[in-house]
């Protein structure tokens, strides 16, 4: 149990840092960074105690029941691969901390920086220690959208904007294909557990469906992980700060989608199609990242395409699918994650103390910089592969899987080739980037005068290429266990210990890795010179860059596209819109119920009740006024829409629906009211339109009422068929028989509302708040036509006095009516789990109070006297219902799973408890706050139009003075 505890705690740590983070004053620049720092420090804590059961070979799992059955519960998961890759994320996140600490300016926003930081990682944890395939999914889109708010913290700058909007559609795009992936190969496997699916390759593997879920699966991580030829988002990203690239880029977001080819790889791989695909595309990045490397100017540009080719380097090991590739893959992601990041924090300090991260401007810094410079230097030889460092050892080891025989075909007998070719390019892109900036005669047109950075600046790069030596002189006794416990629990158990050295003789990975050092050292000898000449580019391919061919694309697709549809099909009038709309709904409705629909055999009747009869002719006759005075007649349309309402809260209530009637009763009210206070800003309309009498218009009047007949004549039809049904055991049984039992309610409504389907109820006030939120910055935007600001007719030869004692006798009413509304909102907010009421009621019933105050007096009278906060209303409301439903997880229940009990209560005895009343409590908040932010949007109409009216009447009295 504690265990579980920890792993749950070990999730929810950054998202805490997080929260945390953005609580912070804005220039509590060192705050932030200390708070998010020591809450991972504690993950560190938390997994060094884990690490105990995980060497023991365990699994460790911690499920907390969400749909139970759609199986889809947070269940997390640690085994040593997880383990080794989370330690990761946590110890270059606090690395990352530090150098951003001294990185950013203090007139950044660091706190949002902060918390994007450590929502990312809790996001990237979440994906790591998944146990739910469908969950895993969830986190791995979160990593998209929080990787787009960190490429684009700097969203002044266009480039910034840019590279977020294309990491984010690319590997978004890949999301949603890896989402299909993962929803077929649980329909395979029968279940979303990936312990379940892992254990599954044979079945899998042996469906039709295989090549589909493969190919799909592969977008999904080609696109995160930057594999040709999605890899154009990537140097794109490059406009984020330096602590983005080092995390994301080096150490975390990249590596998502490696992570997932080799731990999905005992399910999906050992094919001829995954060894084509996945060993392919690898390669393919391999050599045509370090070609491209070697001709960028831009220092993160240079290191974001060697980290391309390196991912193509672990996709390429991944596709091989040895043994030893496996672990040589794990291996790398190591290795590559620790020297990247130090390179990228090194060109981070150069740009931050020089001003610019041109290496054609760069030289001769070793004289300004000289520690930063031997830590560039030592970092540059690790990704070269230099033997002593721990590049060499695991690109070694990638050399031998690439030399051995595999499958005898042509791409396993051309690997050595290609490996040998990208070698010799990376030894000499890293040369470059040491002999250019470091070395050479001194820069002269630098913006800055280069010096040293602050010592705990560069302190995470020293901690970061003293792993690198280590590592790499000592391999085995530093993370040889991590590595093969790693490896074991992707391949099995039962996987041999191999053994993790400098030395292995004088073998052919020996002689590749030679080759690739004097070849590459040649050939920077050999285009150095002109290669800083150059274009950005290797030569021929400069002109193809990917990002113009996606912009191109998007283009198409965003702006030609729908702008030739709109030209062919489309108006900008709303009728013809809403009509179109209108016919594909009748036209959908009859195509899915034509063949099904059908009366009953012995149809449910009741005897005529003259009494309803004449009810229902009224509510008739309301609504066929309502759209005969639509057009010209808006306010008596209003009315008779009302009238229309209420029969049809009359017929509730007649049906001993008490419940919806009356919430039907207030909704109609509200609505009533806003519709009312809204037809005032509307321009007039005036029955002398001339073309309303021509054929053309009466044609169009005609086919819109036919429209309207057949519509409503359906909807007519279902509504008798299911009215006259028999009735036949449902859900509403279960319902009416453990309202009681299950949810402690008598009011099965409000029981189902709030506890049965509360997850329904939460999506429902979630929309709500959205709408709430449109509407108002919809109207914030409103200026209404000119006519419109005038006073009307009947108060244009008053004044405000006048009007105001006309009003007084119903102001006061309205006024004494505030109590009273409040009051009755709480019996209807008390009572509703067993009587007609309810949070949703009780919240309508506070909206009716304030809008009565706000028709009896004018918007400054009203607010001067009450403090409304609806923003604040909608979000606590939001964050009430939320925390119910979490809540429910401290007792180990699935989310928003209600309790109800008896509670003794001193001098008045047991009373009867729900924790579905607080959830109610939030759907009361988060009505009211929405509700009245669309009254008071509508209500500063009259501030605003007043102004105008002032601002007229003052330019008016100066041209007359004029």
């Amino acid at each position: 149990m504690i265990e579980e505890n920890l792993l749950l705690i070990l999730v929810g740590l950054p998202f805490a840092a997080a929260i945390a983070a953005s609580t912070v004053r804005a220039t509590a620049h060192g705050a932030a960074a200390w708070v998010s720092g020591l809450l991972l420090a504690v993950g560190l804590a938390i997994l060094a105690l884990l690490h105990a059961p995980i060497s023991d070979g365990q699994v460790l799992r911690a499920t907390l029941r969400w749909v139970p059955s759609l199986g889809l519960n947070l269940t997390f998961r640690m085994d040593g691969f997880v383990w080794l890759f989370v330690a990761l994320v946590f110890a270059i996140g606090i690395l990352v901390l530090v150098y951003a600490r001294y990185y950013l300016s203090k007139a950044d926003p660091v706190p949002r920086f902060y918390a994007f930081l450590m929502a990312f990682t809790g996001a990237m944890v979440g994906m790591l220690m998944s146990g739910n395939i469908l969950m895993l999914v969830v986190f791995w889109e979160l990593t998209s959208i929080l990787s787009f708010l960190l490429i684009g913290y700097w969203h002044q700058g266009q480039a910034a904007r840019d590279g977020a909007r294309m990491a984010l559609i690319v590997t978004g795009l890949g999301g949603l294909c890896l989402l299909v992936a993962m929803l077929i190969l649980g329909q395979i496997v029968g279940s979303y557990d990936l312990d379940r699916v892992l254990a599954a390759g044979d079945v899998v593997q042996a469906d039709p469906l295989y090549p589909l879920v493969l190919g799909l699966f592969l977008l999904g991580c080609f696109t995160k992980s930057a594999q040709m030829p999605f890899h154009f988002w990537l140097p794109g990203a490059m406009a984020a700060p330096t602590p983005v690239s080092a995390f994301l880029h080096s150490a975390t977001m990249v590596k998502a989608g490696v992570f997932l080819l080799v731990r999905f790889f005992p399910v999906l791989g050992e094919t001829d199609l995954w060894f084509y695909a996945v060993t392919g595309t690898g390669m393919l990045t391999l050599v045509l990242g370090s070609v491209i490397a070697l001709f960028r100017h831009d220092l993160k540009g240079l290191l974001a395409y060697s980290t391309i080719s390196h991912l193509g380097l672990i996709t390429a090991l991944a596709g091989i699918g040895s043994n030893g590739a496996i672990l040589a893959a794990i291996f790398h992601i190591v290795n590559h994650a620790v020297f990247k990041a130090s390179l990228f924090m090194a060109a981070g300090i150069i740009d931050h103390e020089t001003g610019t991260r041109d290496m054609r401007r760069l030289s001769g810094l070793i004289r300004f910089m000289p520690v930063t410079g031997a830590l560039a230097i030592v970092a540059s030889a690790a990704m070269a592969g230099v033997p002593l460092l721990n590049g060499f050892i695991s690109k070694e080891m990638f050399f031998a899987e690439a030399a051995d025989w595999h499958n005898g075909t042509w791409l396993d007998n051309s690997l050595p080739y290609l490996a040998t070719i990208a070698g010799i390019f990376a030894v000499a892109y890293s040369l470059r980037f040491i002999a250019t900036v470091f070395f050479g005669p001194e820069a002269t047109d630098l913006p800055k005068v280069p010096h040293e950075p602050p010592s705990l600046m560069r302190r995470p790069v020293e901690l970061l290429v003293l792993v690198c030596l280590v590592v790499g002189i000592l391999p085995g006794l530093t993370l040889g266990p991590t590595l093969n416990l790693a490896a074991q629990s992707v391949l099995g158990a039962d996987l041999p210990y191999k053994d993790i050295a400098i030395w292995h003789g004088f073998n052919l990975p020996l002689v590749m890795s030679l080759v690739a050092l004097g070849a590459g050292v040649a050939l920077y000898a050999a285009l150095g010179g002109r290669i800083a000449t150059g274009p950005e580019g290797p030569p021929l391919l400069h002109r193809l860059r990917a990002q113009r061919v996606f912009e191109r694309i998007l283009l198409s697709l965003t702006w030609k596209l729908p702008r030739l549809v709109h030209r062919t099909f489309g108006t900008e009038r709303l009728q013809p819109q809403l009509r179109l709309i209108v016919l594909l709904t009748i036209a959908a409705g009859f195509a899915t119920l034509w063949g099904s629909l059908r009366q009953a055999p012995s149809p449910l009747a009741t005897g005529f009740n003259p009494a309803f009869a004449l009810m229902w002719a009224v509510g008739a006759v309301c609504a066929v006024g309502a759209a005969w005075l639509a057009k010209y007649h808006r306010f008596a349309s209003v009315v008779l829409l009302g009238g229309a309402g209420l029969v049809t809260c009359l017929t509730f209530a007649w049906a001993s629906a008490p419940d919806l009637a009356v919430t039907q009763l207030l909704v109609e009210i509200v609505t009533t009211v806003l519709l009312l206070l809204g037809l005032r800003w509307l321009p007039k309309r005036r029955e002398e339109i001339e073309e309303d009498k021509l054929l053309p218009a009466r044609i169009r009047r005609a086919r819109d009422f036919v429209i309207a007949v057949v519509g409503g004549a359906g909807l007519a039809g279902v509504a008798y068929v299911m009215l006259t049904w028999p009735l036949i055991p449902n859900v509403g049984d279960w319902f009416l028989r453990n309202a009681y039992s299950e949810g402690g309610g008598t009011n099965v409504v409000n029981v189902i509302l709030v506890d049965f389907r509360a997850f329904d109820t939460f999506g429902e006030i979630t929309v709500l708040a959205i709408v709430g939120v449109t509407v108002f910055a919809l109207l914030r935007r409103f200026r209404p036509a000119p006519e419109s600001i005038m006073l009307d007719e009947e108060q244009a030869g008053l004044d405000d006095r006048t009007v105001a004692d006309a009003l007084l006798v119903p102001s006061v009413i309205m006024r004494w009516m505030f109590p009273v509304m409040i009051v009755l909102a709480a019996y209807l907010f008390f009572r509703g789990h067993d009587l007609p009421g309810g949070g949703f009621a009780a919240g309508v019933t506070v909206s009716v109070a304030f809008l009565l105050q706000y028709l009896a007096h004018d918007v400054r009278w009203v607010e001067a006297r009450l403090t409304v906060l609806p923003i604040r209303w909608m979000g606590i409301g939001l964050l009430i219902a939320g925390a119910t439903g979490v809540g429910a997880f401290l007792f180990g229940y699935p989310f928003l799973t209600m309790h109800a009990q008896y509670v003794d209560v001193p001098l008045i005895g047991q009373v009867p408890a729900a924790t579905a009343l607080i959830f109610d409590a939030g759907v009361f908040a988060l009505v009211v706050g929405a509700t009245v932010l669309m009254l008071i949007a509508i209500a500063h109409q009259s501030l605003r139009t007043t102004r105008m009216r002032e601002r007229d009447s003052a330019d008016t009295s100066e041209k007359e003075a004029a």
